[in-house]
């Protein structure tokens, strides 16, 4: 048969069912089981029927389809191979099978409310999750009244009407920050950009930790960084240039801890005898190191998991409240004991 000729009768003869279960099958229905719908899918395909308008969201059999979109600019410039996305998007994809529904990659990337809007309303998929919130709180806010079936991974912030899922991002960086002061270490650097919200609730903790410790905090030790490796090692490289004085480093991510530990070993700076450094993610390579890196681990798995659930489970932003993952000191070579 060619594909001028294939009609949907035509489908149904060679399948031996009705007309009607021939149609429920291309369109996925849950009343045709799945052993049907795949034997239609696979004739339809070799006799050229047109049932590409017909196609299911992901695979037949599928509880459901959940989108993935990153939005733009983040603080970790929104790159798929950024290793702590592959985490997150590994604890994604484990909750989406254990519920029996495929993720879609989107190649959207917002930018405003209109693009947040396109990528929920042109989607086939049952809800969206937004990996980053990057400066789009008030436009989240906004999509709240138009479309609820979405969660966002990032901060919890002020006046917030969206769910959002994130780490605690302030006891973290309190909790690393006061690791360093409990180990003697006085002069310490926040390395970071303090832009993306999730890097500022970081140096947030930073803050608070430096003050509950009784120790002082030094604007020039407040230091940018992006979320990448380069980055940080030229900022690290520019405070050894400057001269200033510093024994510790707390960085917003791994991959900047990495940078500021390769900045000072090549200006000939001990780590962790003369300057202890420590992360935030607890990526694969921060304990492959050398010296392996202590950091600041978040719970991908488990995040997740609650991003599934809430999209699944409570329909998404008006439905499920935010809720923030603990984080844990992992504590590894660059700190010392």
């Amino acid at each position: 048969m060619s594909r001028k000729t294939t009609r949907l009768e035509d489908i149904a003869r060679l399948a031996g069912v009705s007309i009607a279960t021939a149609s429920r099958a291309l369109n996925d229905n849950p009343a045709v089981n799945d052993r049907t719908k795949q034997l239609i899918w696979k004739l339809a395909k070799e006799h050229d029927y047109p049932f590409r308008r017909h196609m299911p969201a992901g695979p037949i059999g599928a509880q459901g389809t959940i989108a993935l979109v990153t939005p733009r600019p983040q603080g970790r410039e929104g790159r798929i191979s950024d290793p702590f996305f592959l985490e997150l998007l590994a604890g994604v994809g484990e909750a989406a099978r254990e519920r029996g529904c495929d993720l879609l990659m989107s190649h959207i990337s917002p930018a405003n409310y209109e693009d947040l809007s396109a990528a929920l309303n042109t989607s086939r998929a049952d809800g969206v999750i937004f990996l980053g919130q990057s400066s789009l709180h008030s436009a989240f806010n906004r999509l709240v009244d138009a479309d609820h079936r979405f969660v966002v991974w990032g901060a919890e912030l002020p006046e917030q009407d969206y769910c959002s899922i994130g780490s605690d991002n302030i006891s973290g960086g309190r909790r690393a920050t006061l690791h360093l002061a409990r180990l003697g270490r006085k002069r310490i650097v926040f390395l970071g950009d303090l832009d993306p919200p999730e890097a500022m609730q970081r140096h947030r903790g930073y803050l608070d930790a430096m003050g509950q410790a009784g120790l002082s905090v030094d604007a020039d030790l407040i230091a940018p960084a992006h979320f990448e490796v380069e980055s940080a090692e030229a900022s690290v490289d520019a405070l050894i240039r400057r001269g200033l004085d510093f024994d510790g480093v707390v960085a917003a991510s791994d991959q900047i801890a990495l940078g500021a530990v390769r900045a000072l070993l090549h200006a000939g700076i001990d780590v962790p005898g003369q300057v202890s450094v420590i992360g935030f993610d607890n990526v694969p390579f921060s304990r492959y190191s050398r010296p392996a890196l202590t950091t600041i681990a978040q719970d991908t798995m488990k995040a997740g998991r609650l991003m599934v659930s809430k999209l699944l489970d409570h329909g998404g932003a008006t439905a499920g409240r935010s809720e923030r993952v603990p984080t844990e000191l992992i504590v590894r070579e660059t700190c010392g004991g």
